[in-house]
């Protein structure tokens, strides 16, 4: 199995969200991401279990913008 870290575009069009909303949700949601230099890396099976777990709850839905 392939486990390599994603990118913010990657995870954004995995979870069918905007890029903008990956930022959001970084540094107000607390997704689970590192920072390598200046970009943003994420574990597939890390925010698979941050979203089964609430992290991605849709109570906010002011947060998801229209691509």
């Amino acid at each position: 199995m392939e486990d390599r870290w994603l990118s913010v575009e990657e995870i954004a069009q995995y979870l069918g969200i905007s890029k903008d909303t990956v930022y959001t949700w970084i540094n107000k949601k607390k997704l689970p991401a590192q920072k390598i230099g200046r970009l943003w890396k994420f574990k597939k099976d890390e925010v698979d279990g941050w979203v089964r777990t609430g992290g991605a709850d849709s109570s906010d839905e002011s947060l998801e913008k229209k691509k």
